[in-house]
């Protein structure tokens, strides 16, 4: 008899250890589950081109007419994106991340990563021969040397034109007798709030230049025309520079034209 109970109190031990561990793999399961729906509502949250079932809204159909500026249309309100909340996700030397909940046209909630840039500046700087003064340097984003105007970010509260006027010192040694301002550009305003404001610098003398310690520059004086001819190449890949080129082929033809036409 005492053989038989041995022999039942071995087996309910072993039925308990059995339902524990398949409360044990249920509760993995759950946790499993649970875990898989958060992975899929933080997938929807960020991704707007997959299953569209649920959205119903479409883009306004082509309209031919002149050209209005963004905010400036009174259709434009009905695009907007009211932000919800706004937190730093990354903070780094020279921009953060941040991630804000906003709401959409339609009322739905989306995630958007913004990049917050304190700004830049880049000049087309010109000597009186013509040529555009160019810097090449590496850029480890892109794992090669590049070759583009001067430029640099501007630091907090700086005025854009006085940051011109440093940056075009510290990375050429050139120094200008007039500058000018040409035009606000946002690098990439899928993502990021930076603006370059571009600048045209003419009566240029060299000095001394001074780049910052982590800056390796060679400088080059360029025919403009050889830079445009490039950039209608393809090959001139740097955003600021191609608009820089285009900006001074576009205001040295207009200039042209109207002095053919005196």
């Amino acid at each position: 008899m005492a053989d038989i109970q041995k022999v039942n109190g071995a087996h309910d031990e072993q039925a308990g250890e059995t339902d524990a561990l398949a409360v044990q793999a249920s509760l993995r399961e759950d946790e499993l589950a649970d875990a898989a729906a958060d992975m899929r509502d933080s997938v929807a949250s960020f991704t707007f081109d997959g299953d569209r079932d649920d959205v119903d809204h479409i883009s306004g159909a082509p309209v031919e007419r002149e050209l209005v500026l963004g905010s400036e249309d009174p259709r434009d309100a009905s695009l907007e994106e009211r932000p919800l909340s706004e937190d730093v996700a990354w903070t780094g030397r020279i921009f953060n991340v941040n991630r804000l909940q906003v709401e959409l046209p339609d009322g739905r909630h989306a995630v958007r990563d913004v990049v917050r840039h304190p700004g830049a500046v880049a000049i087309v700087a010109l000597t009186d021969e013509g040529r555009i003064c160019l810097v090449r340097q590496y850029r480890t984003a892109l794992g090669r040397v590049t070759v583009e105007i001067p430029a640099g970010k501007l630091t907090p509260g700086e005025d854009p034109l006085e940051a011109a006027s440093r940056e075009l010192l510290e990375e050429t040694g050139m120094t200008a007798g007039k500058i000018a301002f040409l035009t606000t550009i946002a690098s990439s305003d899928g993502f990021c709030d930076e603006l370059i404001h571009i600048y045209m610098a003419t009566g240029l003398e060299f000095s001394k230049s001074s780049p910052d310690a982590d800056e390796f520059i060679n400088v080059d004086l360029v025919e403009l025309s050889e830079l445009v001819d490039a950039v209608l190449d393809g090959r001139i890949e740097d955003a600021k520079t191609v608009v820089g080129a285009l900006l001074c082929d576009s205001i040295s033809h207009r200039l042209n034209f109207s002095q053919e036409e005196e």
